[in-house]
């Protein structure tokens, strides 16, 4: 009985850790600023394979391609601004 415990217990962990994995990956990819999702559909590739490609870049060249991923976000802030104000100046 002891060990069926600890069995239990540990199936009770390991779905938990997958759900706050889940949650985490989830509220990353919706709050970060939708630069890998936006190349993806854009190139017709996964977003999730081009995450892994920009943390393997990320890693070899010791953080440079966070300066172009963070411009790249600019650029698309920027142009979603320019875009609504744009329909709001029109809609009249």
């Amino acid at each position: 009985m002891y060990l069926a415990h600890f069995a239990l217990e540990g199936v009770i962990r390991s779905r938990y850790l997958v759900v706050m994995i889940q949650y985490w990956r989830l509220l990353v990819e919706s709050r970060v600023f939708g630069v890998c999702s936006y190349l993806g559909e854009k190139m017709g590739v996964a977003s999730r394979r081009i995450r892994l490609y920009f943390l393997y870049a990320t890693f070899l060249t010791f953080g440079s391609p966070v300066v172009l991923y963070l411009a790249f976000a600019f650029w698309l802030n920027l142009r979603s601004y320019i875009r609504h104000k744009v329909l709001v100046v029109f809609d009249d």
